[in-house]
């Protein structure tokens, strides 16, 4: 017999391929309850919140994983079990993953220590992939066991983003640094550094002379996608194009720069900032504003799919490959749409305008965790 989560996935693609528009009232469910707490890991610019918007929130600023556990409660996400645990941590929002990633590994061990908690699973968005990968590394060390047993990353600039380029080039040391290390301080506390927020996200060492290596490239050699510190590493990458993306993100990729996402090569041989190329085309869905598709996967890709009546799924979709050399991975993988999940950067966070249902994407997600038995 298959097992459940074989068979929940069997329902929803027969649903959807199907073209039903109601499901029955048994696949109308909560998601699993995870064995484990699930951590969210944020990524640039975030805190709490980000753009004035619950950083994981619905476009209301509810928690994605609050569960309707409350008499007449209505503010809640009525597809998560009333016992699931959850922990949103938050580091400096401007800053280094060799910074971020350490201060989300002592958020997650003080949480351990509090909650009882023996594993976490960790859900990042952005560059808290990155961070994410450090942490699960730290905690290793310090425990003496693998404590991280899911990593779901979202829209991760694995392999770097022409974006952090872009502002290095044109805006380092000038009003952009300044307001972003301003807002940080305000939102979080002292310590943003902008400048070496940027410098993490491009995938060579963008300044030789600065007296420290930077960039993607040796950060993923010193904290890569392994199973010695994750137990299990998975990618939900997100593509738009054109007009479709948020108005900001807009103007960025298709008038500044082109993100020219889709393409393979060894590293970055073209110098926009990110390992792969292009073919120089900005209307193409090859990036969600942000972030290409070439740079968004580690481990193996995920396929979401939405179900009207019933519960979203999230699955592995293991035909395209692992990828462990997070550096290198092969040309399919850094140039496949396969399984692109069509919203734009900030889209999958809550930050409008979108008509995209935050509430059943975590709840997918937690849902997947559960399955995998952690």
């Amino acid at each position: 017999m298959k097992n459940p989560s074989t068979l929940k996935k069997l329902g929803a693609a027969a649903l959807i391929a199907a073209g039903i528009l109601s499901a029955p009232q048994a696949m109308a469910r909560d998601a699993d309850l995870t064995q484990y707490p699930v951590v969210f890991a944020h990524g640039m610019a975030g805190f709490d919140d980000i753009l004035g918007y619950d950083y994981w929130g619905d476009d209301y600023g509810t928690f994605v994983l609050d569960p309707c556990d409350k008499l007449f409660e209505s503010n809640c996400n009525g597809d998560i079990n009333d016992n699931q645990r959850s922990f949103v941590s938050a580091v400096t929002p401007f800053q280094s993953s060799e910074v971020r990633g350490y201060q989300l590994a002592n958020n997650i061990e003080s949480y351990m220590a509090t909650s009882g908690a023996s594993r976490v699973n960790i859900v990042s968005h952005s560059q808290g992939g990155i961070d994410a990968r450090k942490a699960a590394r730290l905690l290793r060390e310090r425990k003496g066991y693998r404590v991280v047993e899911t990593h779901v990353s979202i829209s991760s600039p694995h392999r770097g983003s022409p974006a952090a380029k872009y502002i290095l080039d044109y805006y380092a040391n000038s009003v952009t640094e300044t307001l972003a290390n301003y807002f940080g301080d305000i939102v979080y506390n002292s310590g943003n550094d902008a400048i070496a927020g940027a410098k993490q996200l491009v995938y060579n060492d963008y300044d030789a002379n600065d007296g420290v290596t930077t960039g993607l490239k040796a950060f993923n050699q010193k904290y890569p996608s392994s199973t010695s510190y994750v137990a299990n590493s998975v990618s939900l990458m997100t593509a738009q194009d054109g007009g479709n993306v948020n108005p900001a993100l807009w103007l960025l990729s298709e008038l500044i720069y082109d993100i020219d996402g889709d393409g393979y090569c060894y590293d970055d041989c073209n110098n926009d900032g990110a390992a792969g190329q292009g073919d120089g085309n900005p209307n193409e869905r090859d990036d969600d504003g942000v972030v290409g598709i070439n740079s968004q996967q580690q481990g193996y890709r995920m396929e979401y799919a939405e179900c009207w009546g019933c519960l979203d799924y999230v699955w592995e979709r293991t035909n395209l490959g692992y990828v462990s050399d997070i550096n290198h991975p092969n040309s399919t993988q850094m140039t496949s749409s396969a399984y692109v999940i069509n919203q734009d950067h900030l889209d999958v966070i809550g930050v409008g305008p979108d008509t995209f249902d935050e509430m059943e994407f975590y709840a997918a997600i937690t849902d997947y965790i559960a399955d995998r038995g952690n």
